[in-house]
């Protein structure tokens, strides 16, 4: 559903979409360029998968400590997607996020409970409208103490009830991400006359930020 609204606009507004000054991909590697190795390790990375890239970025970008959001591709074994071949399930990749962060300021636990707590982990490839393995819900780790933490929070949740059916999330060991194309980033705050971003996106977020108000930006997103 979501790629055939983006497909006409594509091909009607990319070129007003795309005439930022700087593009989200050459923001995030100017950042990484300006950074000390002393600054770079005060960030680290985190990777998730819950649906529309979209309403993802938008939602961890609006959470304090977090210094930005790329949307992109991950969990699937070919190289280089595209977005026409991910939307149509041509891959076996999934819509993700990579997210910057200060570890100082937010950690990974919270994280995981921003990723929990802004989707509904018990649908199987599916995030609410869209459907396909695309928008299936993947957590992320690069090392055992991530898993562990991905694990135990899981287990909290389902000792807890907290959904009334299974948690399907798939928890796999992060190798590869690849940046979305540059009129995907910050599609949200970019697009806010977008049907989908009016009906599904911005919903989505208002919902989170109403459950999560202590982890938001003092200005958020």
């Amino acid at each position: 559903m979501k790629l055939l609204q983006i497909t006409l606009f594509t091909i009607l507004g990319f070129s007003a979409i795309n005439c930022q000054s700087k593009t989200k991909s050459e923001q995030k590697h100017e950042i990484i360029a300006q950074l000390t190795p002393q600054q770079l390790q005060q960030y680290e990375t985190a990777y998730f998968a819950s649906g529309c890239f979209w309403c993802v970025e938008a939602i961890f970008e609006s959470v304090n400590g977090v210094k930005e959001v790329v949307s992109g591709y991950s969990g699937g074994k070919e190289k280089n997607p595209t977005y026409e071949q991910v939307g149509y399930g041509r891959t076996t990749h999934a819509e993700a996020v990579e997210v910057y962060y200060d570890p100082k300021i937010v950690s990974f636990e919270t994280l995981v409970k921003v990723f929990f707590g802004s989707h509904d982990p018990t649908t199987l490839n599916r995030q609410g409208p869209d459907k396909g393995a695309q928008y299936r819900s993947i957590a992320f780790y690069k090392n055992e103490s991530e898993k562990k933490i991905i694990k135990d929070y899981i287990s909290e949740l389902e000792n807890n009830k907290v959904y009334s059916a299974p948690i399907v999330t798939e928890v796999k060991p992060f190798r590869v991400f690849y940046d979305a194309e540059d009129y995907h980033q910050d599609y949200e705050k970019n697009n806010p006359n977008n049907s989908y971003i009016r009906n599904v996106s911005v919903p989505r977020l208002k919902r989170f930020q109403a459950k999560f108000p202590e982890l938001l930006k003092n200005q958020p997103h």
